[in-house]
């Protein structure tokens, strides 16, 4: 099997369709899975609820993923988190008075 990761100088890195940030969601969800899975199994927990588990988190992480990448494209998440970081509105605690009264600057001597 033969896959392509980038396809071009200056272009953004790509998998299978997942571009950027999402390919790295990507490959940590699915490493925290099967960690979560290796622990669970090393703990005594049956074999069958840690592949249930697993395959259950794995689906999860591929479908969320994949829905993530087609919803809010290759910036998305990095424009999502500028947003919520940018205050919805200033608040403004002074009183009215304070912004109109005109006070005379000093004649530096």
């Amino acid at each position: 099997m033969n896959y392509n990761i980038n396809k071009g100088i200056g272009r953004t890195v790509e998998f299978k369709g997942l571009k950027a940030q999402y390919l790295f969601i990507f490959a940590g969800g699915l490493l925290g899975t099967l960690i979560l899975v290796m622990i669970l199994y090393m703990a005594g927990v049956n074999s069958y609820i840690c592949l249930l588990l697993g395959a259950g988190g794995a689906s999860l992480i591929v479908w969320q993923t994949f829905s993530l990448n087609r919803k809010y494209g290759e910036h998305g998440l990095m424009k999502i988190a500028a947003n919520k970081r940018h205050p919805r509105y200033i608040i403004c605690r002074k009183s009215v008075h304070r912004y109109l009264k005109f006070t005379p600057k000093q004649k530096a001597v």
